[in-house]
């Protein structure tokens, strides 16, 4: 018989993820681990190029969870009564975005106005629905990543997919 997971459970579990992810994930260290900075040009071009790519996945991994922020915040303003429920989630999806914008990633400009539903159900339906793509997101990253990038984005995307489970079957139904 499968105990169902409590939503105190879930959340001590994305938290330990989280705790994970920025003990880890916060150092700008993302070179390859195979680029030891071996003299010579062929070298210096490749780490160079390696650097520039984990920056831009990173870059581009901070957007997306930025603007999964965004939809938070409008989901928050619009329906005040779910602060209960979402503030935790909200705030650790605050905590991921800092890490992947590290001390390196620049801001990313303003996300694009985001539209909440009217019902509080459909709502919460539509921020899993933003969860679940910001997990995929992640996950299609890290085989581009360098290692610690990776493990980071696997953290988030991890992170991401409990939050799913929370907002539609784990969580309470309000």
């Amino acid at each position: 018989m499968r105990t169902p997971t409590t939503r105190r459970r879930a959340l001590a579990l994305s938290g330990a993820a989280a705790a994970g992810l920025l003990a880890g994930g916060c150092s700008d260290g993302d070179a390859p681990s195979g680029s030891s900075g071996t003299s010579g040009t062929s070298g210096t071009e490749t780490s160079a190029a390696a650097r520039r790519a984990a920056l831009r996945i990173r870059e581009a991994a901070a957007r997306t969870s930025a603007d999964l922020l965004a939809h938070y915040d409008a989901l928050l303003a619009k329906h005040p009564d779910r602060t209960e429920r979402l503030k935790p989630l909200r705030e650790e999806v605050a905590r991921q975005t800092q890490a992947l914008r590290g001390t390196t990633v620049r801001a990313a400009a303003g996300s694009a106005p985001v539209t909440v539903a009217a019902e509080p159900g459909a709502a919460l339906k539509e921020l899993a629905a933003a969860e679940q793509r910001t997990s995929d997101a992640h996950l299609a990253a890290v085989v581009r990543a360098t290692p610690e990038l990776a493990r980071l984005l696997a953290s988030v995307a991890a992170a991401s997919a409990v939050h799913v489970y929370l907002l539609t079957d784990g969580g309470p139904k309000k």
